[in-house]
């Protein structure tokens, strides 16, 4: 079809349902009439994805007239529902109306959009910093653009999909390691890759085991090989460190990045994404990334939300403490039931469930039971080795998390997983 035009009024009664076969041949949307996983869940009564919210509480939502404990948010901080976060959006909703209409590069920037850039900047202890409409669209940005058909990208094998897809439109070579395993990173950085730059891409946190990148050697490494270092920490940033700055100031280890990319949909509580580094590669990336320039721009509610919460996280440091007394709780409740929580070192808690079915159990029963949880399963994680993800937040009470612990515990029994 293409770009092909079609008399829609012609078509609708004369054509037969195989309108897009050809002599024979397989039609293109023959994978969608025989996509019948999803159908079969939802008829066997596990279907977990899109559910829809008829109220938000922050530790708590509202699904269909029931209430349920909220373990499966990214909403780390509980400012979702921080009336300063959303009085600052209504107030800019009001200002400059419910949108922008246009994208940064032409007519979408505000004012509000270089507050906010000037604000992330200084609190990221970056030169510069530029916001995209979505987390997702600032490493397909700043990857497309900065990688050429020359370069060389080293990731994660449990990188975010969107790294993935800015990987793809680079056009640079990809070389993915196993997760985690700097042996296998060394390995790939020292093949004959002279005369080619070279960018290590991972995660800080990774968003389904939870576990934190390792950036000591990751940094060693990239050293040796004169190569760059870019870290998603959509995780980690408002959570990980002193200051909230993210995974590298955890490690101690900031000046070893050369860019790190953000989201708004986690700790800031809005919707949208960023990148921080060099001014003068900031400014490459803001003249050059499609994903940009070529997309509207975030609403004024958005970017006065995020600043909004961008001052709840510098000033108020207790928020951060209360997040990291409810991890270890919950954790170590968890794990002396019996649950292998893999490898976290952050909010995000997984419960190695098995295989696909069982995890579907295991969800739907948590559902059953009052706690909205995320099912994750293959090709997401190696077959086998499925797990209902959970997550924390500071506004998680210690009742709510006692009675999560009663309820995993009795299903976790029930269905043999401990």
């Amino acid at each position: 079809m293409g770009n092909e035009s079609i008399d829609v009024e012609q078509t609708q009664e004369a054509t037969p349902p195989d309108l897009f076969r050809g002599n024979g041949s397989l039609s293109l949307f023959d994978k969608c009439h025989r996509f019948t996983r999803a159908r079969d869940y939802e008829k066997a009564g596990y279907y977990p994805y899109f559910l829809p919210i008829s109220e938000n509480r922050s530790s708590e939502v509202e699904i269909d007239g029931r209430v349920f404990i909220m373990m499966g948010s990214n909403n780390y901080l509980g400012l979702v529902q921080d009336p300063r976060v959303k009085e600052a959006a209504i107030e800019a909703t009001r200002r400059f109306g419910s949108g922008c209409t246009g994208s940064r590069f032409l007519n979408g920037t505000l004012a509000l959009h270089e507050e906010l850039e000037s604000r992330l900047a200084n609190f990221m202890r970056r030169e510069s910093a530029l916001t995209f409409s979505t987390g997702f669209q600032a490493n397909q940005g700043a990857i497309s653009t900065i990688v050429g058909k020359n370069d060389v990208l080293y990731c994660d094998r449990e990188n975010h999909a969107s790294i993935f897809e800015g990987c793809r439109l680079s056009y640079g070579q990809v070389r993915k390691f196993k997760h985690n395993d700097m042996e296998d990173l060394d390995r790939l950085l020292n093949l004959n890759d002279r005369g080619h730059g070279k960018l290590i891409v991972a995660d800080g946190v990774f968003s389904m085991s939870g576990d934190l990148i390792d950036l000591p050697k990751v940094v060693e490494f990239a050293k040796c090989a004169s190569a760059g270092v870019m870290i998603d920490d959509a995780h980690g940033i408002g959570v990980m460190g002193e200051h909230g700055r993210g995974t590298p100031e955890h490690f101690g280890l900031e000046d070893g990045v050369d860019i790190l990319v953000g989201t708004f949909s986690k700790s800031f509580a809005g919707l949208g994404g960023f990148v921080v580094g060099d001014e003068e590669i900031i400014h490459y990336i803001k003249h050059s990334a499609r994903a940009l320039m070529f997309s509207a721009s975030m609403t004024p509610g958005s970017a006065a939300g995020i600043l909004a919460a961008l001052g709840v996280i510098e000033t108020e440091p207790e928020r951060r403490e209360q997040l990291w007394k409810n991890v270890a709780h919950l954790k170590a409740g968890y794990e002396s039931l019996g649950f292998n929580t893999l490898n976290s070192q952050t909010p995000i808690i997984p419960l190695l469930s098995g295989d696909d079915i069982t995890t579907f159990r295991f969800w739907r029963a948590l559902h059953d039971n009052g706690v909205y949880t995320n099912p994750v399963i293959t090709p997401a994680v190696p077959p086998g080795h499925c797990l209902i993800r959970t997550s924390l937040m500071a506004t998680h009470t210690a009742d709510q998390l006692d009675r999560v612990l009663e309820v995993v515990e009795k299903v976790g029994k029930e269905l043999k997983i401990i």
